[in-house]
């Protein structure tokens, strides 16, 4: 073997090496076994990386081992066995045997038949692995995107005591709990993706470019909408400083095989360089830094899904002024980008991959990122496959119960509880209110707040108005009626959240109230010449022999005393409207004295400066000669 290729070799083993000693972590969910009594309990299973796990839901089902086929290798139509539930009958999990396959072809095969979900039992005593895609890239591996089931990888142990369980007769029912898979500890997401710009790496690439594409709207909702913060990452690998100097780190990669990624066909002797991934790679890295600065990090999704679309490697285009004809379309600062990735000639660390590497490495629970893509919610690696509705869902499993946005309440990825008897909460039919609060995880029953009026109670059974203004809404929950033009209310419109009924009525203010008969009580009109008859919430009182009966006195009084009563008031009238008149007058006399004496007084200063015409000339006329 000749050196070159020795250098050759060496340097993919390390590419493909040094992820695999990195820390990988199983990502988990829960199962729960119902019956029997004997393998009754909770026990932890490995989510697989394909299809769909219900993320932030459960999943209830009985256990199904077939006596041929038991390793899903093989069609099951070929065995004439059927998974398929009947009505009313529980999802049906199929318990598989590891070997001699894929996982994912185990997956499809079961689907295929029926499942609603794969338990995948291990082979032997050992911890719990992920079950992930093939690498091969195989045209007949078209099925993967077409797997919608979950998978769940269980110990060996477990597998055979459910195994037994079976073969003694026992139905196995058990529950698959996503619940607790990704934390949701507040109203905010945050998710990264460890993403590529190599468009040339098989099924992975074009189920990559493709999730971009059709994600690229659901994410800038959200991050418009401030319900998420995402983070674009970029896996690179260096070359061991012995073979910087090689053909081959100088071709994959840059800054002195500082940052390098693997060759895009897998040969390095055409098309186009690991460096210049790493390049594209470092420049999406940057797009994103500089529209972050800006505060429109959404910007990102265009320019990636923008240059998959107008730079493919296929078409000679994945270039830098490809690049820059999408940024500057874009309205993004070309020369800031240009300066984030600066020299990658240089024998010198770039800050931006640095991080990126440093970023590589598992913190707390994600463990290091290994795979691409990888997925990473609320610092959990995401398994599944890489489609819109399959990482909502995760994305919404990660959002606090009652605070995830309206993209998560849509029909394809929620089931709205309240819709079926009303979730079991409080309900208003009347009113159209209702305690009962559709969420991504469920429902809550909690007693709303209506036009401003806060309802108390228990959200379950019972659920009141209360505060000013609750009688606008179904009245308080008061009893109500009205007769022709008079209606009558028991609410209380104010701080009391009483229901009492109003005057001339009597009962308990909620379901009734029955008019008073005051006449029949002979609470009023008792007046010797009073004459009673009750009315709907009130009633008349008439005077005989013409008499005018006074209500405030509960009393009749004669038509001649009326007259005084008139006669009284008109001369009372009179008098004040003559103390007025002559008040005016004597102001108006006052104002005429006080006027001629200002007159006077003008006049006689005037006098002694200069000679007024009802006056003699002391000197008499005088005529020039």
């Amino acid at each position: 073997m000749s050196q070159e290729k020795l250098r050759f070799f060496t340097l993919s083993f390390l590419l493909i090496l040094s992820p695999a000693l990195c820390r990988f972590v199983v990502e988990k969910n829960n199962l729960k076994v119902t019956s029997p009594d004997s393998i009754k309990g909770i026990y932890e299973c490995a989510i697989g990386n394909f299809g769909v796990p219900q993320y932030g839901g459960t999943l209830v089902g009985t256990v199904a081992y077939p006596k041929s086929n038991q390793k899903a290798c093989k069609s099951y139509n070929d065995f004439d066995i059927s998974f398929k539930s009947k009505p009313g009958g529980l999802p049906t999990f199929v318990l598989i045997d590891r070997g001699d396959c894929f996982f994912t072809l185990k997956a499809w095969i079961a689907q295929q038949a029926g499942a609603a979900a794969i338990l995948v039992a291990d082979n032997k005593a050992e911890p719990l692995i992920t079950m992930d895609t093939p690498e091969e890239d195989k045209s007949d591996a078209d099925y993967l995107q077409n797997i919608t089931i979950p998978s769940a990888l269980i110990t060996k142990s477990l597998g055979d005591s459910i195994k037994s369980a079976l073969s003694g007769g026992d139905m196995v029912n058990m529950k698959l709990d996503w619940t607790e898979s990704v934390p949701h500890p507040d109203e905010r997401v945050e998710y990264e993706l460890w993403t590529n710009s190599n468009d040339q790496c098989g099924k992975k690439c074009d189920t990559q470019i493709e999730f971009l594409k059709n994600f690229k709207g659901a994410a800038q909702i959200l991050e418009k909408g401030g319900h998420t913060q995402f983070t674009p990452h970029y896996i690179t690998w260096y070359c061991p400083e012995a073979f910087t100097l090689s053909k081959q780190c100088k071709s994959q990669c840059i800054n002195h095989g500082r940052y390098c990624a693997p060759d895009p066909e897998q040969d390095f002797t055409k098309g186009y360089d690991g460096k210049d991934v790493v390049v594209q790679n470092l420049r999406q890295a940057c797009v994103y830094r500089v529209m972050n600065e800006t505060g429109k990090p959404w910007v990102w999704w265009d320019y990636v899904t923008d240059f998959a679309i107008r730079c493919p490697m296929k078409d000679k285009k994945y270039t830098k002024e490809c690049a820059d004809e999408i940024i500057k379309s874009l309205d993004i600062d070309l020369k800031k980008v240009d300066k984030c990735i600066g020299d990658p000639d240089a024998d010198v660390e770039n800050p931006v991959l640095k991080a990126e590497q440093e970023s590589q490495i598992g913190k707390g629970s994600r463990g290091d990122v290994t795979i691409l893509p990888t997925l990473v919610v609320n610092n959990r690696q995401y398994r599944g496959k890489l489609e819109k509705g399959a990482v909502l869902k995760a994305m919404c499993s990660g959002f606090e119960e009652s605070t995830e946005p309206a993209i998560c309440l849509t029909e394809d990825l929620n089931t709205n509880e309240c819709l079926e008897n009303n979730g079991g909460c409080w309900q208003d039919k009347a009113a159209n209110i209702t305690a009962c609060w559709d969420t991504f995880r469920g429902r809550l029953c909690e007693c709303p707040t209506v036009q401003g009026v806060k309802f108390s109670g228990d959200g379950y059974t019972h659920c009141k108005a209360s505060g000013a203004l609750h009688c606008g809404i179904n009245n308080g929950g008061c009893w109500r009626e009205t007769r022709g033009s008079y209606t009558y209310s028991a609410c209380v419109d104010d701080h009391s959240n009483g229901c009492k009924c109003p005057l001339g009525f009597k009962g308990d203010g909620v379901k009734s109230c029955e008019d008073v008969d005051e006449c029949k009580e002979k609470k009023v009109c008792q007046c010797p010449e009073c004459k009673c008859k009750n009315t709907w919430g009130s009633y008349e009182c008439r005077c005989k022999n013409g008499l005018l009966y006074m209500r405030e006195h509960d009393t009749c009084i004669g038509s001649n005393k009326v007259g005084t009563t008139k006669l009284s008031w008109s001369f009372l009238w009179f008098l004040i409207i003559a103390v007025g008149v002559a008040g005016l007058s004597g102001y108006a006399a006052y104002k005429y004295r006080i006027r001629r004496y200002m007159d006077a007084e003008i006049r006689g200063i005037m006098a002694q400066y200069m000679p007024l015409e009802s006056q003699p000339n002391p000197r008499g006329p005088h005529m020039d000669i």
